[in-house]
Parts: C-alpha cells; sequence; structure tokens
C-alpha cells in the first residue's frame, strides 16, 4: 500500500490505515490531505480518505473520492478493495462482491480480501426492500478452500473450510476436513487455554457423524474423546441423542434419569424418558394401560424429584377423571396458598383437551365454597392464609373469561378487588376479561389504573400501552410508552430498541383510523428492523469461527434462512400490502385532485405553488430541528455534549403515500410472504386482491387455487373463488393471443374444481351456503356473494344474514353454554351490512340485535359497556362503599377521560 509514495509520504499512508483501524479518524483525514498536497491525484489516498469520510458520516463525498481514486490507479487492489469496504457499509452486498473479486485479480494471495469476500458471499444479496437472504455457498467453499492453501497452519481455515462444506451440503465431506485438521495437531493437544475451543470443536464434528447417519460412527467418537470436551450436559445429551436413535433405549432411559437429576425442571428430559420407555405420543392421546404405566413412572419420578415443578405438572396432560382431579388438587393448592399469579396460564394447555375443563371448574368452585366457608381447603383443617381466597377468584374470573362468560368472570374479579384491592394483577386481569368482552376504553383504563400503583413495572407499563392501543388512544400511548425509553420523550427510542409489538400494534391503529401513511410508516419500520437482524448476522462469521461456537453458529443460520416466517414479520408485511391496497382503492389527494388543480393553472402558478411547497417543508423540517434541539437541551452526556439526534424528515409517512402504483409496491412484501408464509390463508388472500387489482388473471387464480388447498370450505376461499369467475365473466372477449391462452387455462381448470363442477355461479353459492348454513361467517359469506352475482338480490342477501341464530354451544368443553358467535366476527357482518350490501337499517338492526348479545361491547353500545353512560354495569361499579380511588366493584365509567385515561390520575406528575 502506497508503494509508489516516497518513503515519508508512504509511512503517511501507513498512518491513515492505522487512524482507520483506531478510528481517529480526523488524524486519518490530516494525514490523508498531507499527501493529497504533493501527490493529488494518487489514488489509493484519495481510497482512503473517502473511507474515512464515510465513517463520519459524509458519504456522498466519500463515495466522490473513492471512485476518482479508482478512476486514478484502476490497477490497484486498494482502491478497489476500499470501494467494496464502502458498498459493504450500505449492504450493497453484491456490487461489494465484484470489487473484491476485482481486488483478488490484481492481489490474488492478499488474505484480508479473501476473508472479506468469503463472508460477503455468505451473507449473500439484500437490498433495502428486504428480500429472502441468498447464499453464495460454492463460492464460498471455494474462498476457504483458498484461504486454506495460503495458510493451511491457521486452525479457523480448516474450520472455515469444513463449515463451508457443511453449509453447502456436503457434511461428509466436512467431517473428513475436520479429521484431517485433528491429523496435524499432537497427542497431547490441547493446551489448557484452547480445551474450550477445541471441545466445541468436537461436539460439532459428532453432531455432523449424526447428521450423516453414522451414529455407531458418532458414538464411539464420542466415548473416545470425552475428556477432551468440556462442556459435561452438551456431551451427555449428544450421547443420548444417539442412543435413542441407535434403538439403544433402555441406556436411552438411565442417561435421561441423570440428566433429570441436573435439572429435574426441563420438560424435553421427560418426553425423552418416555419415548425411551416406549410411552410418548404427539398428540397425547394414551390407552388406558399406557396411563397405568405413566402414572408409574411419573410416580416413581415424584418420589426422586419431590420439589420438581414439571414432575407435578406433566401428568395433568395425560389423566383422567378421578385420577385427574386428584392430581391437579395436590398441583393448585400449594399453588393458590404461595399466590403464584400466572397458575392459570400454566393449566390454560388443558382447556384444549374435552372434558378436562369441567374437572378444574369443580375442583376451582370446590376449592372457593371450602375456603369461603371453613377457611380452609376442602378435608383440611388447617387454615389458609386470607390471600388464598383472594387468588381462587382470581383463578375462577380466568376460567370464565376463557369460556366467554364474562358476567361471571368481571364478578369474581370485583369479588377479589373488592377483598384485596391494592394487588395490581387484579386489574390487569379485569382490563383483559374487559378486552375480550369488547370494552376497550375500559379496558384501558383499568390498564392505567394497573399502571399507576407502580409506576417503576416495564411490563404493567407495557400492558397499558397495548391496551390503550387497542382503544385508538395512540398519543396516550405514546406518552405512556416513552416513560421507559432512555430519555423520557423521545419516540424514536421505541424504534431504536426494536420495540416491535408497540410499532405494530400502533401500526393497526392508525389503519382502522384511516390515517394509512402512519400506518405504512410504523409497519415499515417493522421490516427494517428484519433488514437489521439479518444485517446483524454479519459480525458474528468471523467470531464464531475464532472462538468456535460452531453448532451455535449453524443454528444461527438456520434461524436467519427461517427469519421472515416468524409472526411479527408476517403482521408487518401483510400490514403493509393492506395499506398499499387501501391507497390503491381510495386514492388520496396529491395524487388525484391535486393533479387534476396542478394541470389547471398557468405555468408560473405552478411554479409559485411548486416554491410555496418547498418553503413549507423546509420550514416544517427546521421546526422539527428546533424542537427536537429543545427537548434535547435537558439531556446532557456526561462528556457534556447533547446527543446528535436524527430529524425525522417524514414523521406522518406522507411520503410514503406518493407512491405512483401502490400495488407495484405491495407485490414486493407479497413476494416475502409467499415465499416464507405459504401456508397462512392471509397471504393468498392477499395475493388474490393485489393480482386482481394489477389484472393479473393467472397468478389471481394461482392465489385461488391455493386457498382451495389450504381450507376449501373457509368463507374467505368461498368468496375469491366466486369473486374470481365473476369478475373474469364480465371481461371482454379476449383479443390477443395471451388472452385466449388465459381464457383456454381457465376454462381447462374450471372443471376441475369440485365446488364449481358442473354449476353455476349462484348454484355453487347455494350449495356452500346449505353446507355451512349453521355458521354465521359462512352464510355472511354467502350473502355477499349473493348480493355481488346478483345486486337485485340485496333483500335476500339481508335477509340470510338476519335469519342467523346464535346458538348456544359447549366451549373448551367446560360446564355451561354460551353464544356461538364471537365478538370479532359479528363486528365483520356489521360492516359487511353498512359498507358491502349498504343497508343502513340492516346495519342498525344487526347492530340492536349484537348489544344483547355482546353487553360490554362499546362497538355495539351494549348495556353494560363504557359507551353507555348510565348503564347497569357503570352503576353497579361505582357503589360508593367500593371507595373512589381504588373502584372494588369495577372501574367507575364516569371517572373516564375523553381519552380513556382515570381522572383520578389525571393529575400525577411522573
Amino acid at each position: 500500500m502506497g508503494a509508489s509514495l516516497p518513503q515519508k509520504e508512504a509511512n503517511l499512508f501507513k498512518l491513515i490505515v492505522k487512524s482507520y483501524e483506531t478510528k481517529q479518524y480526523k488524524k486519518g483525514l490530516k494525514a490523508a490531505d498531507s499527501i493529497l498536497k504533493k501527490f493529488p491525484e494518487h489514488g489509493e489516498t484519495l481510497s482512503m480518505k473517502g473511507l474515512t469520510l464515510n465513517c463520519m458520516d459524509r458519504k456522498s463525498e466519500a463515495y466522490e473520492l473513492v471512485r476518482q481514486g479508482l478512476k486514478n490507479d484502476l490497477k490497484s487492489h486498494v482502491c478497489w478493495h476500499v470501494y467494496g469496504l464502502l458498498y459493504r457499509s450500505d449492504r450493497e452486498y453484491r456490487e461489494a462482491i465484484k470489487c473484491y473479486r476485482n481486488a483478488l485479480r490484481i492481489d490474488p494471495d492478499n488474505i484480508e480480501i479473501l476473508r472479506d469476500l468469503s463472508l460477503l458471499q455468505l451473507i449473500g444479496d439484500h437490498h433495502f426492500i428486504l428480500q429472502a437472504q441468498m447464499r453464495d455457498l460454492t463460492g464460498f467453499v471455494e474462498t476457504r478452500q483458498q484461504l486454506l492453501t495460503l495458510k493451511p497452519n491457521h486452525r479457523m481455515n480448516w474450520i472455515g473450510f469444513a463449515v463451508s462444506q457443511h453449509l453447502n451440503s456436503n457434511p461428509s465431506k466436512a467431517i473428513d476436513i475436520l479429521e484431517a485438521y485433528e491429523g496435524t495437531l499432537e497427542d497431547d493437544y490441547p493446551p489448557e487455554n484452547e480445551r474450550c475451543e477445541h471441545g466445541e470443536m468436537l461436539l460439532y464434528k459428532i453432531s455432523l457423524m449424526e447428521e450423516c447417519g453414522f451414529l455407531e460412527r458418532a458414538l464411539e467418537e464420542l466415548y473416545k474423546k470425552e475428556s477432551k470436551i468440556l462442556d459435561r450436559l452438551a456431551c451427555r445429551e449428544q450421547e443420548v441423542s444417539l442412543l435413542v436413535k441407535l434403538g439403544r433405549l433402555e441406556e436411552g432411559g438411565k442417561l435421561y434419569r441423570l440428566l433429570l437429576s441436573m435439572n429435574p425442571d426441563n420438560y424435553s428430559y421427560y418426553e425423552g424418558l418416555q419415548k425411551c420407555a416406549g410411552l410418548y405420543r404427539a398428540d397425547g392421546q394414551y390407552s388406558s394401560d399406557e396411563i397405568v404405566q405413566l402414572i408409574s413412572l411419573y410416580g416413581s419420578l415424584g418420589e426422586q424429584f419431590a420439589w420438581s415443578s414439571a414432575v407435578k405438572r406433566i401428568p395433568l396432560d395425560f389423566l383422567q377423571g378421578d385420577k385427574l382431579r386428584e392430581a391437579a388438587i395436590n398441583y393448585i393448592r400449594p399453588l393458590l396458598t404461595k399466590g403464584v399469579p400466572s397458575l392459570f396460564s400454566d393449566l390454560s394447555p388443558l382447556y384444549d383437551h374435552p372434558g378436562k375443563a369441567d374437572i378444574l371448574e369443580q375442583l376451582f368452585l370446590e376449592l372457593e365454597h371450602s375456603i369461603t366457608t371453613t377457611k380452609g381447603y376442602p378435608g383440611r383443617e388447617e387454615k389458609e392464609p386470607p390471600s388464598t381466597l383472594m387468588w381462587t377468584l382470581f383463578l375462577l374470573a380466568q376460567h370464565y373469561d376463557r369460556r366467554g362468560q364474562f358476567d361471571v368472570a368481571l364478578s369474581k374479579i370485583d369479588e377479589a378487588i373488592k377483598h384485596t384491592p391494592t394487588v395490581i394483577d387484579l386489574y390487569s386481569v379485569k382490563s383483559r376479561i374487559l378486552k375480550h368482552a369488547g370494552d376497550l376504553t375500559a379496558a384501558a383504563a383499568l390498564a392505567d389504573e394497573a399502571r399507576c400503583m407502580d409506576l417503576a413495572d416495564r411490563y404493567i407499563n407495557s400492558e397499558c400501552v397495548k391496551r390503550m392501543l387497542q382503544a385508538d388512544q395512540v398519543s396516550l400511548a405514546e406518552k405512556t410508552a416513552v416513560l421507559f425509553t432512555k430519555d423520557g420523550d423521545q419516540h424514536n427510542n421505541l424504534h431504536d430498541m426494536q420495540c416491535m409489538w408497540y410499532e405494530l400494534a400502533s401500526g393497526e391503529s392508525y389503519f382502522r383510523q384511516g390515517d394509512l401513511g402512519r400506518a405504512l410508516k410504523k409497519f415499515l419500520a417493522v421490516e427494517k428492523h428484519y433488514a437489521d437482524i439479518t444485517e446483524d448476522q454479519f459480525d458474528f462469521h468471523s467470531y464464531c469461527f475464532r472462538k468456535m461456537t460452531l453448532r451455535a453458529y449453524v443454528e444461527m443460520l438456520k434461524f436467519q434462512d427461517r427469519l421472515h416466517s416468524y409472526p411479527y414479520f408476517h403482521k408487518a408485511a401483510a400490514g403493509a400490502i393492506r395499506c398499499y391496497i387501501k391507497l390503491f382503492d381510495s386514492p388520496s389527494k396529491s395524487a388525484t385532485e391535486e393533479d387534476d388543480e396542478m394541470s389547471k393553472l398557468l405555468p408560473s402558478q405552478k411554479k409559485k405553488l411548486r416554491q410555496k411547497q418547498r418553503k413549507a417543508e423546509a420550514r416544517a423540517k427546521k421546526e422539527a430541528e428546533v424542537k427536537i434541539e429543545e427537548s434535547s437541551s435537558t439531556s446532557v452526556s456526561k462528556s457534556g455534549k447533547k446527543p446528535v439526534k436524527p430529524v425525522d424528515p417524514d414523521p406522518h409517512g406522507e411520503k410514503l403515500l406518493q407512491v405512483e402504483d401502490p400495488l407495484s409496491e405491495a407485490t414486493k412484501y407479497l413476494k416475502l410472504l409467499q415465499r416464507n408464509s405459504p401456508n397462512s390463508l392471509e397471504t393468498h388472500i392477499l395475493s388474490f386482491e393485489v393480482n386482481m387489482g394489477k389484472r393479473k388473471t393467472l397468478l389471481a387464480f394461482q392465489a385461488v387455487k391455493q386457498l382451495l388447498r389450504l381450507d376449501a370450505e373457509s368463507p374467505d376461499t368461498h368468496r375469491c373463488l366466486l369473486r374470481f369467475f365473476h369478475e373474469v365473466s364480465s371481461m371482454a372477449a379476449p383479443a390477443t393471443d395471451s388472452e385466449k391462452l388465459i381464457w383456454t387455462v381457465l376454462e381447462a381448470e374450471r372443471p376441475e374444481i369440485s365446488q364449481l363442477h358442473e354449476k353455476s355461479l349462484l348454484e355453487a353459492n347455494e350449495s356452500f351456503l346449505d353446507k355451512h348454513k349453521d355458521s354465521l361467517m359462512h352464510r355472511a359469506a354467502a350473502a355477499e356473494m349473493l348480493y355481488v352475482l346478483e345486486p337485485s338480490n340485496k333483500g335476500m342477501a339481508v335477509t340470510l344474514i338476519e335469519d342467523s341464530s346464535n346458538n348456544l354451544v359447549q366451549r373448551n368443553g367446560a360446564l355451561g353454554s354460551v353464544g356461538e358467535w364471537k365478538l370479532k366476527d359479528c363486528i365483520a357482518v356489521h360492516k359487511l351490512l353498512s359498507s358491502v350490501v349498504v343497508d343502513l337499517d340492516a346495519a342498525s338492526r344487526w347492530k340492536v340485535r349484537c348489544a344483547e348479545y355482546f353487553r360490554y361491547s362499546t362497538y355495539f353500545e351494549g348495556s353494560r359497556s363504557s359507551a353507555v353512560p348510565n348503564s347497569s354495569y357503570n352503576q353497579i361499579s361505582s357503589n360508593p362503599e367500593n371507595g373512589v380511588n381504588h373502584p372494588a366493584g369495577g372501574i367507575s365509567m364516569d371517572s373516564l377521560a375523553p381519552n380513556g385515561k382515570l381522572e383520578a390520575f389525571k393529575d400525577l406528575s411522573i
């Protein structure tokens, strides 16, 4: 580097490189300027100066200097390497790879370039729109092999070559490489300071053998090298995995018991022990003989691990009848006495087993009765502490909430609050019950009361924020959320902390309120987080090789490969697509009306208007900067410098709405969902909507076929199927060859769809209705399609919905019956009547009818909801004997401020 410079300048060039590596950027710039005074055309110095400026956030200057340096010295591997580093810093990995390859052509033996190139090829292509991660694994293998050839005495090069073969679906070759590496080591290897790293390498090699199916060889290797593996727990877990796969179940069972002695609350060890005993069923369905054997097994384990919670909880999953009752009593009573708030969450999976909720309800009621009358548990003489009754009522309230019996649930939780009005969990659970019942405003108020009882609890604060966002109290939610951010008033900190649940909830709230700009901004912020998570793996490639955490490294890569299949990304991408669809259906004024208004103006008037708009934007930006400067004046770092806070140029997301083709933007995120969430109905429903809007007939039909594959009886599938063929039938006759080809494909495919076979669309709709006439949502779908197919049948469609009956059903196998209809479904039907069928009288009748079923729903203005000032529930809950600041019978809805916050706490300073 700097070889063409005189000695003095060459030393200065070395100083630039050193300053860059030590982050002394000003010192590096000073040295670069000294060289450029004498040699202004020196390409490598220009490139290094540009790289230094890039680290100082002067990107435009950086790119200009680096390109100028490359132009002056096109055959310098330094210039190409620096250009690659510049692209890498901006995540332009494909371009960076090209630069590194050019550098290698000039200097093929440069180790640093090779190392950077191998990492880039592993990362793959990744642009701002966040494509799924692509890995150039073949190139990765070649580069690692070249590194090993250049430096065969370096351990990391051997390991890197082995891992590259493994990732390239060649684990047997990876084993050979690792064994070849071991052949280069001395017999007494490793030294004391490398024992941990060497043990990790051995475990990785054994896991590769297991992956290849070399089970006997892997077990033999494990026993042979056991003394060199420091991680004893991982060694035992690897051993038991091999024993089970080899069918040596008796040995595996003994080893699982040994592992349980180390950690008796590890559920996976119990599952493994059941497998060794031949007593494991993934569906949880056991024969009577198997249950007897399981009872015996867990009886012996209970004696051995009497302090274990898992050994008492697991039998509840397979026990039935009286034995379940007895085991549940023994499990629940100590936890009620101790006061464990999470007890119901622990028991909630049992509600998915038919009949078990019956037993639990009877048990809960008997406990309540006994504690109320005798102050103790049934059959026991010793008295329980007063708090046991409160926790029993707390448990019962959650039980009835799970069943949908909100009246009983609220009475139980009110009784618990009256008993002990200072327990925060009671108010949180009451808030949750009210949310399920449909009173989102009251739920937010209760959550805020719980928050005010402990201002230092971040979890309760977050629960409160979530309830406020569900009630569309966004501004209040923001003020509450930032109480726990770094500076106490910066919303950007929530983004910096990657607080995705908050951004998703606020995005959904903005969408419900019709603020597409802010909604889209929140959804895309979550997408940005996933881009950052993908980027974050970059630093771990060399680190994991150096620290030899190879198994964790491979798992991390597998996690990254399925990163975009996780629920938060799915919600964010789906939310963004819905925003773009709505924007396409209802273009903003900036995209339509303003264009018309501009076209009517004279050129001079247009120019003045544009200048006025630019000045307004500049003024808004300046005001935002001043506001941030003022807010940051109180927060000064230890060094005495004010923190630099970036200005958001588009705080309301208005620029995000100014897209020429919203559906093309939606397609970018749709492709990610199709690739990563192919088994989600929502993915293909969105695909249908987008492609129908774009007039991509075959792609829309493909979405319909996917819906039929996943759930042919879904109401949404039925809607999409009939809408598709109805709209296709209304299209003009095919004229071009491509249109004729599409028509031919559809004519060939339609007879293959069983729902439409030899039926008209109206007949198919009627058949669907006959099959699902007892389901509200299926009837609503059939009614909607009846109206879409024949608008003159509007009255019949309305009658079809209004003739639905809310049958009583048993939910979760529990005692008692509740209405079959769900609140969210009834709200969807109301919106269908008011906005699709457009029968306001029918919508009004439906609202009145649902208000009787959902008395706590603010949407339907039920008699007990906070939407009705003099509701019966408000009158009951405002009983004076319950107090004012801590309402026991319930929160007084008269004390609610317009934003849902309790007036009792409005003056509370935080």
